[in-house]
């Protein structure tokens, strides 16, 4: 034998000290069988010779000085796959090993035989011909003849593999244990068990799956080894009695050894799949708490139709147990973590969560450009509640609190509990102001108030809620929190059930806003108000297929208004229905405007708020103003809220029944953020939906959001509408939406809304 990239001389202990005796011994006698043969000139001994070291279990080989084998033992026939010693006579380690090997061991060997000095209880590590990884004990000397002339040299080699194994298993279970107790990520500990537990055994793969939190599915833990493909298909599999080893292993909490993969029941819905990647046998063994319940499986792979070996069954029980413990400490510390970062009553973010959050949220913006709106709500008379009916029933009453909340709220959006019954919601990333976000607070609030029942008796409850924006505000968290508080007050001041906007300028928020009504009367009726329109592009031909117009109130005194400062306002007080008609006779004469001027022809898309679509007159008010502009109705399209539409179904069909028969286009506005019934939505006779800018923010790297976004273009295609998808800023969403076939776009990434004259100079270049 030779050596590889592995060779050191180690210390022996009484086991090598007899080895090396032994070695010793075999030099001796066979130089003086030489001897005796050169001096008698016969060669009767060696047969009794041969005959002897075949009995011997260590490796014996005699080679010349060109390093080629003169004689071997049947253990080097053995471990070297040979049908018989004679076999190996005139060979060298060329014959058997691969080059680079081969290449070593001559190397040393000559080296050996030029010094004339015996090599003596060399390790080596090498792969046997059979695939195997095995370690060796190598001795290896001159040999003389009597006139002290070396003629070549004489080996001996032992076995010992299952000595290192053992040594690498324990330095391995210690190495795992350490990395448990300093809290190492649990991929990587699991991933060094799994290569442990492969260096261990022959021609095996190992897997770690875990069981998810709800106990219905497993999910990559480590498998280092395994085909990554493999590893991503089941990634994810739910367990059952019938799903495969690792499946059914979790399902029962027992082992589940399947021996032959292909044919055995367990396997029928993947017995292709493990086909395709030479997977023959597959054992798996549920990782298990101390008090039994499963954590998740490990599974040994092997490429051959086989049961595991008992040696391989002890390897996997402490595998498992190792892996119990490990993922185990990782829950628990995960649990802490939750504990010590969220409020227990709801589950929710606690106040240290919202300090450490808001503070990155506040430097992001800052460096963004961009807003940050917070709003504090404190339920109203929440301490009566409770102690009326009790601390459970406030409890529960708060649970229920914080579930509505996370129902308004989305991916981007943060719920925390301060304390008590006090509440913070942070929206990041906001373009416009708190304008966008006033419509879904004032939801939210009436939302709140919906009664529940807690054990058979109807509470209710209001809110007070106040807003407050980054960095009019206030620049730091608690510049923030506090200017939301003391609009919290104002609201709880006022009347309680109230929404307040932080003003720094110190006014009566109350004579704010009774004047901002009475203004907004004069402003409908006095030309205050105009529209700004914006393009809505082809994606296929980047042409202007169509612009939305959307209102301004240039203010006397505030300067101009987008329709978030007004719009909630004019809907409260009942000013959206001469607001609306306003802007649909104004849209639909600049429309008729830009047609008569020649320019390609574009779609003219007006919103219609729920309360107009209520309206008995709004059919009659559409005839009217394309009657009156003298615009073609196939150019005007009318914009739908889901909740508008979904309120009064059989109504809603027969109102858009007639808008239909006057040729004009209809669509879905903000789709996916209200309730419209799904099923419904293919006998509406709408053309369009328009994606909510709130699914478009967070393209593409949000993948909640590129989901739900694929979904609407996936629905739109099969109901045969196109789709419009609001608030595109930046190329990386706009090649997101062509790559996932979306129709058309609309947003800053393309013009903001801009002046009927700069419409024009667009569609002259178009």
């Amino acid at each position: 034998m030779g050596e590889t990239g592995i060779r050191r001389a180690c210390v022996p202990d009484g086991d090598e000290e007899t080895f090396q005796a032994q070695t010793r011994r075999l030099v001796a006698a066979t130089e003086a069988l030489l001897d005796n043969n050169e001096v008698h000139g016969g060669d009767q001994a060696w047969p009794v010779l041969a005959a002897a070291l075949d009995q011997i279990s260590d490796q014996i080989y005699v080679k010349d000085l060109d390093s080629r084998f003169v004689f071997a033992n049947l253990a080097t026939k053995r471990n070297n796959c040979l049908a018989s010693a004679g076999v190996l006579v005139g060979k060298t380690d060329f014959d058997l090993f691969p080059a680079d090997v081969a290449a070593g061991f001559y190397e040393s060997e000559q080296a050996l035989l030029a010094r004339g000095v015996a090599e003596l209880d060399i390790e080596e590590a090498l792969v046997t011909p059979d695939g195997r990884q095995a370690w060796w004990l190598t001795s290896k000397t001159p040999l003389r003849d009597r006139t002290g002339r070396i003629v070549g040299l004489i080996g001996v080699a032992r076995d010992i593999t299952t000595r290192k194994r053992e040594e690498a298993l324990r330095s391995g279970q210690a190495n795992l244990l350490e990395m448990i107790a300093r809290s190492e990520p649990l991929s990587a500990i699991l991933e060094a068990l799994v290569l442990l537990v492969e260096e261990q055994l022959d021609n095996i793969q190992a897997s770690v799956l875990l069981l998810d939190p709800e106990g219905k599915s497993l999910h990559q833990g480590a498998a280092p080894s395994l085909p990554s493909a493999y590893n991503k298909l089941i990634d994810g599999i739910a367990i059952g009695p019938n799903v495969g080893s690792c499946g059914t292993a979790a399902w029962l909490g027992k082992p589940v050894i399947v021996s032959d993969v292909l044919n055995d029941y367990r396997w029928a819905n993947f017995r292709d799949l493990a086909a395709q990647y030479g997977l023959h046998s597959c054992w798996s063994t549920p990782i298990l708490t101390h008090q039994g319940n499963v954590l998740g499986t490990l599974a040994l792979y092997s490429g051959s139709v086989r049961h595991p070996t008992e040696k391989e069954m002890q390897l996997v029980a402490m595998a498992t147990h190792i892996a119990g413990i490990a993922i185990e400490r990782q829950r628990a510390e995960d649990r802490i973590h939750f504990m010590a970062h969220h409020d227990a009553l709801t589950g929710l973010p606690n106040r240290t969560y919202f300090k450490d959050k808001i503070a990155d949220v506040l430097h992001q913006a800052k460096i963004s450009g961009q807003r940050v709106i917070v709003a504090y709500v404190d339920l109203d008379n929440f301490k009566p509640i409770n102690d009326t009916y009790g601390h459970n029933a406030g409890d529960e009453l708060l649970r229920h609190v914080a579930a509505r909340m996370l129902e308004f709220t989305r991916a981007s959006d943060l719920v925390v509990r301060l304390g008590g019954d006090e509440f913070v919601l942070v929206f990041a990333n906001q373009s416009r102001g708190e304008g966008d976000i006033l419509p879904r607070l004032a939801e939210l609030r009436r939302s709140i108030s919906r009664p529940i029942v807690i054990d058979g008796v109807t509470i209710a409850t209001t809110c007070s809620m106040g807003v407050a924006s980054f960095p009019e505000d206030g620049e730091t968290a608690e510049e923030l929190i506090a200017s939301a508080d003391a609009a919290m007050y104002r609201a709880k001041e006022l009347g309680r059930d109230l929404l307040q906007v932080h003003r720094n300028d110190g006014g009566s928020r109350v004579a704010e806003r009774f004047n901002l009504q009475e203004e907004l009367r004069t402003a409908i009726a006095g030309g205050q108000l105009f529209l700004d329109y914006q393009p809505q592009i082809d994606v296929a031909s980047g042409h202007i297929r169509g612009v939305e117009a959307l209102v301004r109130w240039n203010h006397p005194r505030l300067g101009v208004l987008a329709p978030g400062s007004f719009i909630a306002l004019a809907e409260e007080c009942g000013l959206i229905l001469p607001l609306g008609l306003w802007v649909l006779k104004t849209a639909c004469r600049q429309n008729k405007r830009w047609r008569d001027l020649g320019l390609p022809p574009v779609v003219m898309a007006v919103n219609v708020s729920a309360r107009q679509f209520c309206d008995p007159m709004l059919v009659d008010q559409v005839s009217v103003a394309l009657k009156d502009s003298g615009l073609e109705p196939q150019f005007l399209e009318l914009e739908l809220t889901e909740n508008a539409i979904s309120q009064d179904m059989p109504r809603a069909l027969a109102t858009m029944g007639e808008l239909e028969k006057l040729g004009v286009r209809l669509s879905i506005d903000d789709f996916g953020t209200g309730y419209a019934n799904l099923a419904a939505l293919k006998m509406f006779p709408v053309r369009r939906l328009k994606m909510d800018r709130s699914f478009v923010e967070a393209l593409p790297h949000d993948p909640t959001m590129a989901a739900i976004a694929a979904a609407v273009i996936s629905l739109a295609r099969g109901l045969k509408l196109s789709v419009v998808a609001e608030g595109v800023e930046n190329a990386e969403q706009m090649a997101y939406l062509r790559h996932s076939g979306c129709d058309e776009v609309q947003g800053f990434h393309f013009s903001r809304p801009v002046t009927p004259e700069a419409i024009e100079k667009l569609l002259a270049q178009h």
